[in-house]
């Protein structure tokens, strides 16, 4: 068993004053750095997942912004991977699984931005890929969706997903909280 870190999509346009601000960014941001600097301690594979928009009318993460980047809580070393995608699936027409293979990596620690959509995308490839997964469930966020006319809570949408990926048994992830990480 050989684990990494994926840490996707903690980007600026994310964060307050950004285009696309998710709900409890900041706290998240923290935890995800925690996280990261757990998986730096343990010598674990690091892998950040950077977002660039380039379908038509996208207004958030656009190539070369301040908003694109990847967030200072979680700024990457120079010996830590940098993965650039342009789908919710980190592993779509990207190098990720190349790049987890040539390094024997069979298990995954994912955290990161939206919850219910790059996160979750990502989870489940990776499960359909035979990799085990691990979630950090308070280092994720989203935002709050309008569903039939109502508003659905960012926090609602975090924890179903969150609790859908553990169906079935932990069938796609295991989902535990920062300080559960950092106990083991």
């Amino acid at each position: 068993m050989k684990k990494a870190l994926l840490i996707i999509d903690v980007q600026n346009d994310y964060f307050d004053g950004g285009a696309h601000t998710l709900v409890n960014a900041p706290q998240a941001g923290q935890q995800a750095k925690q996280v990261l600097q757990t998986a730096r301690q343990q010598q674990l594979s690091v892998v950040h997942i950077q977002h660039f928009a380039v379908n038509d009318g996208a207004d958030f993460f656009l190539p070369n912004t301040r908003g694109a980047a990847i967030h200072a809580d979680v700024s990457p070393r120079a010996e830590e991977k940098v993965i650039i995608k342009n789908y919710p699936n980190s592993f779509r027409e990207t190098t990720l699984l190349e790049h987890l293979q040539a390094n024997g990596i069979t298990d995954l620690v994912i955290c990161g931005m939206m919850t219910d959509v790059c996160v979750d995308a990502t989870v489940r490839a990776a499960m359909d890929l035979g990799f085990s997964t691990t979630v950090i469930g308070d280092a994720c966020a989203t935002r709050d969706r309008e569903l039939y006319g109502k508003t659905i809570k960012a926090g609602e949408i975090n924890d179903a997903y969150l609790a859908g990926m553990t169906a079935l048994n932990g069938l796609y992830a295991r989902v535990i909280t920062t300080s559960e990480l950092m106990a083991n």
